[in-house]
């Protein structure tokens, strides 16, 4: 399976302290150079800094189609990395693209390209019972303190999917 990451889950997945779900529900994960310098670039976050790029399931991918990163940001407004994450994925062939931003979202569903957010990632790890209630019921607030925000369908949906595992 070809998972292609933009940088939101990547952060939210930190913020909780589980980044290793994505190796364990995915095994190796794919991000582009603007992906990685997004998460890198900001000197306040050493930590998360060093995180990534020891982190040895995320292989970062610098060989992509500038051309097409650049003309899908023009055309769409989005960011360098979800422009990039997106053009990577459809390159790669990918089977998945984590994105969490709705714009983002929108137009990779419109490239019929199927896509998972952090919630996504959170029920995964869940039924596979990687995670239990109280762990997503704590992820679920370190998430909104940190200013995440989240549709409340999806979290009355998690919510509901945590219960059966309670």
């Amino acid at each position: 399976m070809i998972v292609i990451a933009d940088t939101t889950p990547l952060i939210s997945l930190m913020k909780i302290g589980r980044l290793e779900l994505l190796e364990i529900l995915f095994g190796k994960v794919l991000i582009p150079e603007a992906v990685h310098q997004e998460l890198v670039v900001n000197p306040l976050f050493e930590k998360e800094t060093r995180e990534i790029n020891e982190c040895e399931f995320i292989h970062v991918v610098s060989a992509i189609d500038e051309r097409a990163v650049t003309l899908l940001r023009k055309a769409t407004g989005l960011d360098s990395g979800e422009s990039a994450a997106i053009v990577l994925t459809d390159e790669q062939q990918a089977d998945l693209l984590l994105m969490d931003e709705v714009k983002g979202r929108n137009i990779a569903r419109q490239m019929g390209i199927r896509i998972m957010g952090t919630i996504g990632i959170l029920m995964i790890a869940l039924e596979k019972g990687k995670m239990n209630y109280q762990e997503i019921a704590w992820s679920i607030d370190q998430l909104k303190d940190a200013g995440r925000h989240i549709k409340k369908e999806l979290y009355d949906e998690l919510m509901r999917e945590a219960e059966k595992f309670r």
